[in-house]
């Protein structure tokens, strides 16, 4: 609450979301929970530690720590200039918004991450925009929204094996009804992407580039789509931009280390928010905050509709907690399963309800890992994002509509 209200409700009053930098109502908040919390000073503060080095914490890190290098060394040699003209070459401006969506669509769907498609593209959508003028961060929501079509219904997303293992069902029997339910929105947002994408108008002329500039991106997407880990995809990405810009005297050495060290010290300000983020929701963890709301909220469970909407609400709520959707829905999955037998709910449903939910807040909430990954390789503010999101607050959407419509029939 400290951090929503100075941070959140502040900007809004000042009309500024750069009024309060994020990592001071990060700060602030962390302070607050470290004081309210019970024990001597030096334990509290291990507690808080424990949560900012965790492996998870420690791994998304990393990533912003490849990912910003690779970035700026493929800018720096003239990667994305090359990619961004290939792109507006290949694609009639009115499909530029829609062709985005798809490709992160497909991509998050065939590698089961949101992360690994978001960092694949969202370079190539902020160049993009810049050439067209369309605004940076509708691009970017573009991409970050298709990237969660896959997270959500990808048979090898860690999300959709956590639903279904915890809830006792079939990966297939989950991708069914899951498709029912966020297929349509994503077909809907895909017409509006495409109405959006008629004011677009990309140049007459695009700028020259050399092919060969283009082959860093196009490895990247090919062994993303394969199913390569995104650490090994983003190392193999940085090799490349060294031998081409070299070979192609971009860039000597000393400019390759310049460009690539300036790129991580770019992504500083996400490891920062990543690592208190990190501490500040493990300090709400151990001071009984997710048990509580998880108690709470089980206590008013009535009907079907209730039981599903409590589901849904909980694993939203442990979302917004841990900023983690696969977390959120381990937090909960147990739970959920108990909830869904006590009041005879389909287990297929309640594991499409788990991730649908959990991938729903996970795409809006400004300090995820996803949205500081966009926002950090688009050089945007994380909330400048948020009102574009499209993709992920459809599927919110669609989701309330088939607990409230009992959709699909079949499994409700």
């Amino acid at each position: 609450m400290v951090f929503i209200l100075l941070y959140l409700v502040t900007s809004i009053i000042a009309g500024d979301f750069y009024k309060v930098p994020i990592t001071v109502a990060f700060m602030v908040s962390s302070i607050y929970a470290i004081a309210t919390t019970k024990g001597k000073l030096r334990r509290r503060i291990n507690v808080f530690s424990r949560g900012a080095g965790t492996s998870e914490m420690m791994l998304m890190i990393w990533i912003f720590v490849l990912a910003g290098a690779f970035a700026n060394a493929a800018k720096t040699m003239g990667s994305i200039d090359a990619t961004v003209s290939l792109t507006l070459s290949l694609l009639p401006s009115e499909m530029l918004l829609a062709g985005l969506f798809l490709a992160a669509c497909f991509i998050s769907l065939s590698i089961g991450t949101s992360v690994g498609t978001i960092v694949a593209l969202t370079p190539i959508a902020a160049g993009v925009a810049v050439q067209t003028g369309v605004s940076t961060a509708m691009v970017t929501a573009a991409v970050v929204g298709g990237s969660f079509f896959g997270d959500n219904l990808s048979f090898i997303s860690d999300t959709t094996i956590v639903a279904t293992s915890t809830q006792g069902c079939r990966l297939s029997d989950k991708f069914r009804v899951n498709s029912f339910i966020v297929v349509p929105a994503a077909i809907v947002i895909l017409l509006l992407y495409l109405i959006l994408g008629q004011s677009l108008h990309t140049p007459q002329t695009t700028q020259d580039y050399e092919p060969v500039m283009v082959v860093p991106y196009v490895i990247v997407l090919i062994t993303a789509i394969f199913g390569l880990n995104v650490m090994a995809v983003l190392t193999l990405g940085i090799v490349l931009t060294g031998i081409i810009g070299l070979w192609t005297g971009a860039f000597d050495v000393f400019g390759w280390f310049k460009s690539m060290g300036d790129g991580i010290i770019g992504m500083g300000e996400l490891i920062i928010i990543t690592m208190m983020a990190g501490g500040l929701l493990q300090v709400i963890k151990h001071n009984g905050g997710i048990d509580f709301i998880i108690q709470r909220l089980t206590s008013r469970i009535k009907t079907k509709r209730g039981a599903e909407m409590t589901i849904s609400a909980l694993v939203a709520i442990v979302d917004i907690c841990t900023a983690n959707n696969t977390v959120a829905i381990i937090t909960v999955g147990s739970i959920a399963r108990k909830i869904g037998e006590r009041y005879h709910l389909d287990a297929r449903k309640c594991a499409s309800i788990l991730d649908t939910f959990s991938c729903c807040v996970q795409g809006v909430i400004p300090y995820g890992a996803q949205l500081l990954m966009a926002a950090g390789l688009a050089a945007l503010n994380p909330v400048s994002i948020v009102p574009y999101l499209y993709y992920p607050f459809a599927i919110g959407i669609a989701a309330i509509l088939a607990i409230v419509l009992r959709y699909p029939r079949r499994y409700s």
